[in-house]
């Protein structure tokens, strides 16, 4: 009788452990199953980004729809810089290659190199390639939807396409401002309309030359100074720039329409933004239009 409890309470036993180890094991084996699928993940989202293939003697230039904020380039086997602030330029650099005495192949991933806009993040995988006639190589890429992804910097609120699109639509529309306006020389200064939008005031000015001179400009330069100087008395003025201007002319004939954009600011009331803009030549036309600050805060809304 003895024996057979024995048996039977060795025969529980033995189940229970075994039990107990089938399920470490699948446990386990679940775990390493996650571990690869992670990395399966992992190893998929890379193989989404876009192939590049580069040359020895051929730069790749990758034009941005938005100034690059910053670029990242994993290897130094690929430099690059930026000519201009919406233009990326990155070049293959053999020397830096020692995989270059195995005889590197067309698939051989040399680089990936991150771009950063305003408002999205681009990745590409920069693969070098010995076939210089080859159609996969390219000299300019235009940066695609398809390969942006959303960023958001606390910073920037509009991005400068989204300015643009905002003032291409406001000059489109009629002047709301009737007096204030300014004459001098044969020119005409007039605000147009004055607009807020978040953190943005957009001001919509115009031009108009009643001479037969063309005027070439020097510069445009917004103060914020006060409205009547007294004598023996210290000017006090602010200089402010806007963060975006719409058209770049360097001159006009007769005439010209301007968007101007400033991060909001504010003024006393004692005091004006004077709108000065100057002609090139030594004896150039002078015309200022000055702006109170009660029209600033009549600004429409977008």
């Amino acid at each position: 009788m003895k024996n057979k409890l024995f048996f039977l309470a060795a025969l529980i036993f033995f189940s229970i452990a075994s039990f107990a180890q089938n399920d470490s094991v699948e446990k386990t084996e679940d775990y390493i199953s996650r571990i690869k699928d992670a990395g399966m993940q992992g190893q998929q989202a890379k193989e989404d980004l876009t192939w590049l293939f580069i040359t020895d003697d051929v730069s790749i230039h990758f034009r941005s729809p938005e100034p690059i904020q910053y670029v990242d380039i994993s290897s130094n086997l690929v430099v690059g810089d930026l000519p201009v602030e919406n233009v990326l330029r990155i070049k293959y650099v053999p020397e830096n290659d020692t995989l270059k005495k195995v005889n590197v192949s067309s698939d051989n991933e040399v680089a990936i190199v991150t771009v950063v806009g305003q408002s999205f993040l681009a990745q590409y995988r920069i693969n070098y390639t010995q076939n210089k006639d080859s159609k996969l190589t390219s000299t300019e890429i235009e940066i695609q939807p398809k390969d942006m992804k959303p960023l958001e910097f606390p910073k920037v609120t509009l991005t400068n396409n989204e300015l643009k699109s905002y003032s291409y639509e406001l000059l489109k529309r009629k002047p709301t401002f009737k007096n204030v306006t300014s004459k001098s020389l044969g020119l005409i200064a007039s605000l147009n309309n004055i607009y807020s939008f978040g953190d943005y005031i957009f001001l919509d000015v115009s031009y108009k030359n009643r001479t037969n001179i063309k005027y070439d400009f020097n510069e445009v330069r917004f103060k914020i100074e006060d409205k009547k100087i007294f004598k023996a008395t210290n000017v006090q003025e602010l200089e402010v720039k806007p963060d975006f201007t719409l058209y770049n002319n360097k001159s006009f004939r007769k005439n010209f329409r301007n968007i101007y954009v400033f991060k909001k600011f504010t003024f006393p009331n004692s005091k004006v933004l004077n709108i000065q803009l100057t002609e090139e030549q030594i004896s150039g036309r002078m015309i200022e239009l000055k702006i109170d600050y009660r029209d600033l805060l009549n600004a429409d809304t977008l």
